[in-house]
Order: structure tokens, then sequence, then C-alpha cells
């Protein structure tokens, strides 16, 4: 006998019946005709190949093969019952996991603050996240890995990617040692740093976008110190050797003695930072939840945290975003 042939329902009426003592009254309890009850458990025991009940004057008790059966079908109907608890827990946000990545700079204050508001609207889920580049996530997000993944166009013009939300448009500001000749401007052009030293990861991509920008700014630069952290960047510009560029979204977590932060007046100094979303998830609550988590952590972010927009500078239709 195959496992799906037993049916919830006929176990449900079944465990009625055995309880009960009577035809009658398991159909009082269950909301049947006492000919549908009769008809249920007739069901049964052909599925089952034995009978279930000796009927007598009095009502029915389980027979030999109905005793044996009766504890398997009430397991089998408090599974179900816990299932069913627990989908309902799922839809509920008081249960379940939400697999996040999302660049460096987005886990220093855009990710935390937007993850904290989620914990205190839904203490039951799990969040589960991962660092890593744009390049990364995206494979990560298309193999099912990862729930959200927060992507930026930081090291590419444009990210092709199904399922992008668009969060903010994130200003590149420069670092600069405090005691610098730029150092009391507002804004500085990146011409104006053409013989500083970079300091760059040492990764292809991360050198190729600052030389994309540097390039556009008329000069090629030097990077003769290259570094992946954030602090060891920053040490290295308090000490005068050379400067770098920081994300605006990440300023207010990077803020040490000896180094000053200003707009970048020249090049392209913006880039845009999605929420892509993985299509397995895109009708899973906490993302949808999540979403909107970030949504309004990105808009109190202040004033770098415009809506991203495409090559031509029109802003992206509202239309155009996806919604989960």
């Amino acid at each position: 006998m195959r496992a799906e042939a037993l049916d919830p329902v006929l176990l449900r009426t079944f465990v009625a019946v055995a309880d009960l003592g009577s035809f009658t009254a398991a159909a009082a309890a269950e909301g049947y005709t006492q000919s549908a009850v009769s008809r249920q458990v007739a069901a049964l025991e052909d599925v089952c190949g034995v009978e279930l009940f000796a009927r007598g004057a009095r009502g029915v008790r389980p027979t030999p093969a109905g005793e044996y059966l009766l504890p398997h079908a009430r397991a089998l109907l408090d599974r179900l019952a816990d299932t069913a608890r627990a989908l309902d827990g799922l839809r509920r946000l008081d249960t379940g996991t939400l697999r996040l990545g999302a660049f460096a700079t987005a886990n220093a204050v855009l990710v935390p603050r937007a993850l904290a508001r989620f914990r205190a609207r839904h203490p039951g889920v799990l969040p589960l996240l991962r660092e890593g580049t744009t390049e990364r996530l995206l494979p990560m997000l298309e193999a099912g890995d990862l729930d959200i993944a927060l992507v930026s166009t930081h090291k590419v013009p444009s990210i092709a990617a199904d399922g992008l939300v668009a969060l903010l448009d994130d200003a590149l500001l420069v670092a600069l040692p405090s005691g610098h000749r730029l150092a009391a401007r507002e804004r500085v052009p990146l011409g104006e740093l053409a013989d500083e030293p970079w300091i760059v990861a040492d990764d292809p991509a991360a050198i190729a976008a600052l030389h994309a920008r540097c390039e556009a700014a008329g000069f090629v630069p030097r990077t003769p110190l290259r570094v992946a952290e954030w602090i060891s960047k920053l040490g290295l510009v308090a000490e005068g050797f050379g400067v770098t560029l920081v994300p605006a979204l990440a300023a207010s977590a990077m803020a040490r003695d000896g180094v000053v932060l200003r707009a970048v007046a020249s090049g392209r100094s913006r880039r845009a930072v999605y929420a892509a979303v993985g299509r397995h998830a895109r009708r899973s609550p906490p993302v949808t939840a999540f979403l909107a988590d970030l949504r309004e952590v990105a808009a109190e972010l202040g004033p770098g945290a415009e809506r991203p927009r495409p090559e031509g500078g029109e802003p992206r239709p509202e239309g155009g975003e996806h919604r989960p």
C-alpha cells in the first residue's frame, strides 16, 4: 500500500469514530451525515484491506487492526497539524530565515539599521548574512543560496539581473589626510589629485573601476599601495601615504582622526545601489518585509540617498521596479 493512499480526511473520521464509539456521534462532531461517515470508514477499510471496527447494538469499537492503526493515525494527523502551524508561522513571520548578502560598505550602516528594524518587528525570523562583492553575490542569488542581495554599480556601469529594486544613489567621497592642501575644500575635483598615490584593493575589478573614474578626470592613477580593508586604507591616509575613495553610504562608520572626507567634484562620482531578489524568493514574506525596511532606511540616510537613475540620467519609473 502506498503512503499517499492514506487520506487525512479518512484518518480524521476514523479517529473520531474510535474516540466517540459511534458513527452518529462522529458525524455530529465532524459536521458530516452518518452515511458520509460510514462511506469514509468503508473507504479506509478498503485501502487498508482489513475491518477497522466491530459493529454492535451499542455502537462500534476498533478491531485489533483498528487498535493497531489508531496511534499511527493520531501521529500522522498531529504531524499534519504541526506542518500547518509551521506554515502559518512562516506567513505571519513568527519563524523562518532571511538569507541576505551584501557588499562590505552596505554592511557598515544600511544593512545593520534595516536588520535592526526587521528584528524589532519579526524577532522569530533568523537573518543569515554573507558579505561579498556584487560579482560574487549575484551567482549565489541565481543558485538559490541567497534570498536577497545588496549590489552596486561600483565596479560595473550597469547590473544585468532580474528582480532589481532601486534603493539609492551613493555618492563617492575622497579620503584625504587632515593636513592635505585640499582638506579645507567642501568639494575636490579628481583632476587636482592626479599626482597623489591612490590606495585601492589589490583586485583587478577595483583597480579598473578606479582607473575609469580617474581617466574620466584626465589622468591615470598611481596605485603603489594596495590594501582591501577600510581600516587599513584609512590608516595609510591618516599618515599621509595617499588618498582613497570612500562611499558616502559608509562614511559615518569610517570617521577617524587624521582623515577628512570630501565630496568628489568631477568624474563618475556616484554608484547605484540595488536590492536583487532571487526568483525563488519573490513571494517570500521575510523578503517582502525586509525590502520595506531597506527602503525606509535608504530614504533616511541623507543627501546621498537618491533614487538610482539609468545611464541616460532620467529617473527610473516607479512601474519599472520589481515588487515581490
